[in-house]
């Protein structure tokens, strides 16, 4: 149940005056009374409404009665979006960081701003299957519940009874750090790379003095690599699939990025006419084509064998 359908609640029994209290709120929802008091902070700090405490009564009513929630209504799926956001922003370390990283904070108290400063922002792709893995990790961190993980990465597939222990961003790509057996061996897992993931009942001690890692750790300030690309027709924006474009001469840009292997995904799938520069980014791109149709190359000899 989400804090607005709470807060929904709370008001609605204001409203009637039954004067509720954060202990009967803790106890209609199933949640800590910590949680409840959480919500109707929330109402006075963030949506402003004028609660007073009547210890007569050891509830809550309006001081004034012709104050009406905003209509703030979200969805679960909408939250979890929302939260996955604010923990890419939050993990953000390169240029305008501390700013970015108030955007986190705001998007994490569900502002009632309808929409953000027009300041451009670095845009943060929210693949359904991501949000997926970090809605399930988050539970399972929360909990202290081992999870079972099959995952590809360029060492081949691997299925691992893992426990996790933090959810963290490195360089625009998301990891989860847990360990298997020993707490001082910890692994990072890009959540890119996980193919399954499922929720075990078995538990583990999470003790936080023993896992505790600089891995994750905020990183120093990382200088974007620049990528001079011929398109066909000019760029009628700053921003060219969530890239920032540095500079542009008439059809050639200078687009900045920090993930190489990210940044040739979007190469594979948006048009482009020519990659003039890095050279290494030229490379890399050719190397991962050739070797892409040597493979289609076997495929075909093999089913004209058996024809």
């Amino acid at each position: 149940m989400s804090s607005m359908h709470r807060i929904h609640w709370f008001d609605e029994q204001i409203r009637s005056g039954r004067f509720p209290n954060s202990g009967g709120l803790a106890q209609q929802f199933e949640i800590s009374r910590r949680q409840a008091q959480r919500d109707i902070e929330y109402m006075l700090n963030t949506l402003r409404a004028p609660l007073v405490y009547v210890a007569k009564y050891r509830g809550y009513c309006y001081e004034d009665q012709t104050f009406r929630l905003p209509h703030l209504y979200m969805t679960d799926e909408e939250q979890g979006v929302l939260k996955y956001l604010a923990h890419r922003y939050r993990h953000y370390d390169y240029e305008r960081a501390d700013t970015v990283k108030r955007v986190a904070h705001l998007l994490e108290r569900f502002t009632m701003e309808d929409h953000l400063p027009k300041e451009q922002y670095p845009l943060f792709a929210a693949p359904p299957r991501h949000l997926q893995w970090f809605k399930l990790l988050s539970h399972a961190i929360e909990d202290a519940r081992k999870v079972h993980i099959y995952y590809k990465d360029h060492e081949g597939e691997h299925q691992i009874t893992f426990c996790p222990v933090k959810l963290t961003a490195q360089f625009n790509a998301d990891y989860v750090v847990g360990y298997e057996t020993d707490p001082l061996q910890q692994t990072p897992i890009r959540l890119e790379s996980i193919v399954q993931l499922t929720l075990l009942e078995e538990r583990f001690e999470c003790n936080q003095d023993t896992w505790m890692s600089t891995w994750g750790d905020a990183l120093p300030v990382r200088k974007p690599f620049v990528a001079e690309i011929r398109f066909r027709e000019m760029q009628q924006s700053e921003l060219w699939r969530g890239y920032r474009i540095r500079e542009q001469k008439g059809q050639v840009c200078l687009i900045e990025f920090h993930d190489a292997d990210v940044f040739l995904q979007h190469l594979y799938a948006a048009e482009w006419e020519e990659l003039l520069s890095p050279g290494w980014l030229r490379r890399k791109l050719m190397k991962q084509v050739e070797e892409m149709t040597e493979r289609l190359s076997r495929g075909q000899k093999g089913r004209e064998q058996d024809g």
